[in-house]
């Protein structure tokens, strides 16, 4: 059968929506696989999510015949965030379609690269989204010679990502938008981008992935991050949002891991169930428990993936958990609140495959409404500043 431009549309709607979506779900990385996904508490384009915090007053110890303790009903605030637009783009050049048309074989190898060049690209973004506070900020500028820009970090970057820079107060900067990453040198903290050298004003910056400036998911740093409001609500005011936090544990130790575990616990009732941690922070870890001749149990997680444990406990290494940094989590007080899963976009026609303007090349996007809430936020804790091994 002669490969179409028709028959291209129908297998990416029936044969790899459903294998897409499940990668994107659960494989991006272990932690995110431990979180539930729903359609529950979304409202046209927010999610509005009902917390209780502190306990119910309307308990108490009282005489034979004296008066019932009064009534006193749950304490409630509402948790509000936009939804967040998240997509990923393949493109198909019309030469591949035709070159391809009397070979099904060769057509299905060049979906299969597409997909998988998608998934690729996914899995980086969703997995570093995860870790960021939602603005978007991949790098803080710290020097800038000729086309080498030197930056802070480059944990969140990788060569082919389509950047933009911003001053300090989250303005584009003039001339600095759109630009490709051509080098990453991750030795020495820098890299070169397309377009030649970048106007000096980047300096003290960040960098963002191209449009995405504040339209993240809510991640992890947004709740450590305590100087700063959550989920629509002050913290000053609402000191129950703030969650456990270590400030320069440096050796780590198991005493420092179990303080927290039991102050989490105290404070919040909430049992951690799930530790992420960065790849020095683990090699630490490994560290501590072989001179303490302690044997490292591993356990299966959800998605095939293995982790080493503690008391229970799995602890997995993330490359976008920042350096010297372990997070302790219970993985049931957060959601990935969704309008609805991963769907193709969709024309007038019902074709999801479109042709750019001006260009002989096809383009088909997948799209998720979606945004991160954690229930519980002073039921989660972390501990920075750990001494890497």
């Amino acid at each position: 059968m002669a490969v179409t431009i028709t028959n291209a549309d129908k297998a990416l709607k029936s044969l790899y929506l459903d294998v897409v979506a499940e990668q994107l779900n659960y494989k991006i990385n272990p932690l995110f696989s431990a979180i539930k996904q729903s359609t529950d508490d979304v409202w046209g384009k927010e999610v509005r999510k009902l917390a209780i915090y502190g306990l119910n007053g309307g308990v108490g110890a009282g005489t034979e015949d004296g008066n019932l303790p009064d009534a006193v009903g749950n304490n409630y605030e509402q948790f509000v965030v936009t939804l967040k637009n998240l997509y990923g783009t393949i493109e198909i050049s019309d030469k591949a379609i035709r070159a391809s048309e009397n070979n099904s074989g060769a057509f299905v190898s060049l979906l299969n690269a597409e997909m998988e060049g998608l998934l690729k690209a996914s899995s980086f973004n969703f997995g570093r989204m995860l870790f960021g506070d939602g603005s978007g900020n991949l790098a803080k500028v710290t020097e800038l010679v000729d086309s080498e820009i030197t930056l802070d970090t480059v944990k969140n970057l990788m060569e082919g990502m389509m950047v933009d820079f911003r001053d300090e107060s989250g303005n584009l900067i003039a001339g600095a938008s759109s630009r490709k990453i051509l080098i990453v040198d991750r030795v020495n903290k820098k890299i070169v981008v397309s377009g030649g050298t970048v106007p000096v004003d980047v300096i003290d910056g960040t960098v963002t992935v191209q449009g995405s400036y504040g339209n993240e998911i809510t991640g992890l740093e947004a709740i450590f991050n305590t100087e700063k409001p959550l989920y629509g609500l002050d913290r000053k005011t609402h000191t129950w949002l703030n969650p456990y936090v270590l400030k320069d544990a440096g050796q780590i130790s198991e005493d420092k891991i179990q303080i927290a575990l039991d102050t989490i616990e105290e404070n919040s009732g909430s049992t951690v169930n799930f530790i992420v941690c960065s790849w020095g922070v683990r090699r630490a870890l490994q560290k501590l428990f072989s001179e303490n001749k302690r044997f490292v149990d591993t356990m299966e997680l959800n998605g095939g993936y293995k982790a080493m444990s503690y008391n229970g406990i799995p602890i997995v290494a993330d490359r976008f958990c920042p350096e010297g940094t372990m997070y302790l989590l219970n993985t049931a007080d957060f959601t990935l609140h969704q309008l609805c899963d991963w769907q193709w976009i969709e024309g007038e026609d019902g074709k999801v495959l479109k042709q750019m303007a001006g260009k002989p090349v096809y383009t088909a996007t997948l799209v998720k409404y979606a945004d991160l809430i954690c229930a519980r936020p002073n039921g989660q804790g972390v501990i920075y500043g750990i001494t890497e091994a």
